[in-house]
Parts: structure tokens; C-alpha cells; sequence
């Protein structure tokens, strides 16, 4: 299939003004931000994994008080974040080998986490525990079933994959993590499927 992570990582890149361009800030997502939001502490720290220029997801925490690490493969996207949000920490790093040695309030990985195939999906589910506090929030956007499937941005193919959303349960489960709210498709937010967890004590 086209459009493997190693290619998507120079798609975004070398397409990042585009991206830039036709990515909506019509805050689609509010919703599922602010359950989201609502699991945080005042001041919380949040990583947010696959980042990209930082808008509107990035911009949506930080305007309620949310101090922001942003992690991104793409140079010229982190560029964007650090001009529009320098007092927060953008970071050029692959999610999947990613170990900061730190935990943080929240995890958000939000169009991003669906980009890589079935088994570094699987891996991650160690860093989200990894990088997460107790207590602290998850949340990341799947597929609605298990399968694969290209997309494309800027005429550029875009791999996509999902696991079941029985896996996911049982990923969640097995890295201490209690399934908050979850919808397949959500049709108030775009068409997205939305995982929202919380790290147990």
C-alpha cells in the first residue's frame, strides 16, 4: 500500500505551507476537547503527539492555560509552532521511538496515531503509559474497524490503518488506562472516531 509512515513523514513536509493552508480551525473537535479538558488540572502539562503546526488543537490548550510539548517529524511544520507559540516546547521526533523520561497530564494524539501500521499502533500503547501520569488524560482518533486504508493530501497518497476497536479496549486495558467516551464516525465532529481514557492510579 502506498503511502507508509517513512513516506508520510516527507509528505508533511515537503506539503506543509498546504497543509498549513487547507487545515480547517473551525474547532470541529470542541467537544471532544473539552471532555478532554475536563480530566486536566488547572496549568496541566500535555504532550501532543504529531502536532503538526499547531493549529487548532495545540492553540485550543493552550489559550485555557495548558503548558504544550509538541512532537513532529516535520521541520517546516515545528517551524509554524514555534513562531506562533515560542514559550511552548516543540520537539522534531518520531512517536513511535519517542522516550522524553517525563510524564505529562495529558496525551493527545489527534490525526496523527492513525498513521502508522497495525503493529507500531500496538507499540504505543506502552509510551502513552509511558509519557502519562497517573490520573492523566488520553486522547487519539482511530478507524472505525481493522484495516488500512490511502488517503491523500496535495495529491500525495496518505496511509492510514486501525485496529479493532476490541484491541483498542484491550491495548487500554493492559497499559492501565479506563476507556472514558469513545464514537465511531462521530458525525458532530467530522466524521471522526474519537478515544478519550484516563490512566488509573
Amino acid at each position: 500500500m502506498n503511502g507508509r509512515p517513512e513516506q508520510i513523514i516527507g509528505i508533511y513536509e515537503r506539503k506543509a505551507r498546504e497543509f498549513d493552508a487547507v487545515r480547517s480551525r473551525s474547532l470541529f473537535e470542541q467537544a471532544w476537547l473539552e471532555r478532554f479538558a475536563a480530566l486536566l488540572p488547572k496549568g496541566a502539562s500535555v504532550l501532543d503527539l504529531g502536532c503538526g503546526h499547531a493549529e487548532p488543537i495545540a492553540a485550543w490548550l493552550i489559550a485555557r492555560g495548558c503548558r504544550l510539548t509538541g512532537i513532529d517529524t516535520a521541520p517546516s511544520l515545528l517551524a509554524l509552532c514555534r513562531q506562533r507559540f515560542p514559550a511552548h516546547d516543540w520537539i522534531e521526533a518520531d512517536m513511535r521511538s519517542l522516550a522524553l523520561g517525563r510524564q505529562f497530564h495529558g496525551v493527545v494524539a489527534w490525526d496523527s496515531f492513525f498513521h502508522l501500521p497495525h503493529d507500531d499502533q500496538r507499540a504505543m500503547f506502552a509510551s502513552f503509559r509511558a509519557h502519562a501520569a497517573p490520573g492523566a488524560a488520553l486522547m487519539f482518533t482511530s478507524g472505525p474497524a481493522h484495516g488500512e486504508a490511502t488517503g491523500s493530501h496535495a495529491g500525495e497518497a496518505l496511509y492510514h490503518a486501525s485496529l479493532a476497536p476490541e484491541e483498542y479496549r484491550t491495548l487500554l486495558a493492559k497499559a492501565g488506562f479506563a476507556v472514558m467516551a469513545h464514537k465511531a464516525e462521530d458525525p458532530d465532529c467530522a466524521g471522526h472516531t474519537v478515544w478519550l481514557a484516563q490512566r488509573q492510579p
